[in-house]
């Protein structure tokens, strides 16, 4: 498997981790491929410093060394790691930018999920409409915290989940017929392949400072998949 590296020194690597990947083995299938064993392959030692969620696309950072990722997993804690990410979300948010602080606890009631509660840990979520569309937008989006789903379940609470997120709101593919309605013609006896059908959600960037003060950043390109549903809602969707 062909990893793309984004920054690479002696202490750290950046990667830009594609969609369907896990970050760390699965904890009850060991043969599924997953990140961490894929680096090892070529670095004797990779440790773990964050992860993202499976169907996520983008950048990921490991530390090379225990020291690296003792320092690493500090700037983590302590909230000096800058991360932005482009989230499609359904609808349009009613301000174009705002920031959401609701705190996130595990979901008890079904299983996997997260959900926002007063009683759970705190949550930072920034973020900023880039563009709108009749049915969806498109939004940059900064973290100060890393909970678990963050990102889903902040989105999903102000009534905008990500436009493609089977866990908090819809499983449903992205479709060129549906932005084409009539127009849309594809051959017989053909069954449609949808533009997108995984989680709409790509880590763009992360960046932080190095133990000299050096800032180390990376950035990871829109996944074609990514770029082929924003083509088509530049295209056929009206913007609101």
């Amino acid at each position: 498997m062909k990893i793309n590296i984004l920054f690479e020194n002696d202490e750290f690597i950046i990667v830009d981790k594609p969609s369907g990947l896990l970050t760390i083995r699965d904890r009850y299938d060991e043969h599924k491929p997953y990140l961490q064993r894929e680096l090892k392959k070529k670095y004797e030692e990779i440790f773990v410093v964050h992860r993202i969620d499976k169907e996520t696309s983008g950048c990921i950072c490991f530390a090379k060394n225990e020291q690296s990722h003792k320092y690493l997993s500090e700037l983590f804690q302590n909230r000096k790691v800058n991360k932005k990410y482009l989230a499609l979300v359904k609808g349009n948010p009613s301000v174009d930018q705002d920031t959401i602080t609701e705190s996130i606890t595990e979901d008890k009631s079904r299983k996997g999920r997260m959900m926002c509660n007063e009683k759970g840990k705190s949550a930072v979520t920034n973020y900023k409409v880039l563009e709108r569309f009749a049915s969806c937008s498109l939004l940059e989006v900064a973290i100060e915290t890393g909970r678990t789903h963050q990102i889903r379940v902040h989105c999903k609470h102000i009534g905008n989940p990500l436009l493609i997120d089977k866990k908090y709101g819809s499983d449903e593919p992205f479709l060129l017929s549906k932005l084409k309605g009539k127009k849309y013609r594809h051959a017989r006896h053909e069954e449609e392949r949808p533009l997108m059908s995984r989680l709409t959600l790509h880590a763009q960037h992360i960046s932080f400072k190095d133990v000299n003060g050096n800032l180390i950043s990376a950035e990871a390109s829109l996944p074609k998949d990514f770029k082929a549903v924003l083509n088509q809602l530049r295209k056929l969707s009206p913007k609101k």
